[in-house]
């Protein structure tokens, strides 16, 4: 993308005007970002390994825990709903990616893995996705990441300290 059509980009951003409050022009510029970033994502999975990002999360989710994870984990870690994760899983067993066995603590409750094919496919897309966030991210220098990920980490520290969790 040239200057001239980054200019032209339409997105949460564009609402601004030199009046708004730094702290809301932060909070959309992240946005915006994060909003560009997925999209990117989203369309790449898509196009290359014919998966959805919810689905390439949760299997991301249970390539860190390969001891697998109660379906309510699973709910509460990517942050949505039991229903939702119900329907990927389902989707992702008919396809031999996960598969669910009883949980050895509590036999009335099911754990979801990956299978080894599931594996397999998620290292491979994992690799892929790596190049592209590394592409996206590309315009930044190793110091810059570095200093925004510190900025980030204490914008976090305060959001999970600081009283609005109490609202």
């Amino acid at each position: 993308m040239n200057n001239n059509e980054s200019a032209t980009v339409i997105d949460l951003e564009s609402r601004l005007t030199d009046d708004h409050h730094q702290s809301l022009k932060l909070w959309l510029r992240m946005l915006s970002c994060t909003v560009r970033i997925e999209d990117e994502i989203r369309s790449r999975l898509r196009a290359e390994f014919e998966i959805t990002l919810p689905r390439f999360d949760l299997m991301a989710q249970l390539e860190r825990h390969p001891e697998g994870l109660r379906m309510g984990e699973l709910s509460k870690r990517m942050m949505v709903t039991g229903g939702n994760i119900t329907g990927i899983a389902d989707l992702l067993e008919q396809e031999k990616l996960v598969v669910r066995v009883p949980d050895p603590h509590d036999r009335r409750v099911f754990l979801l893995k990956l299978t080894p094919a599931g594996r397999r496919a998620f290292t491979r897309m994992a690799e892929v996705h790596e190049q592209w966030i590394r592409e996206m991210t590309g315009g930044l220098t190793q110091s810059e990441k570095s200093t925004l990920i510190q900025l980030l980490s204490k914008l976090k520290t305060h959001l999970n300290t600081s009283s609005i969790e109490a609202r």
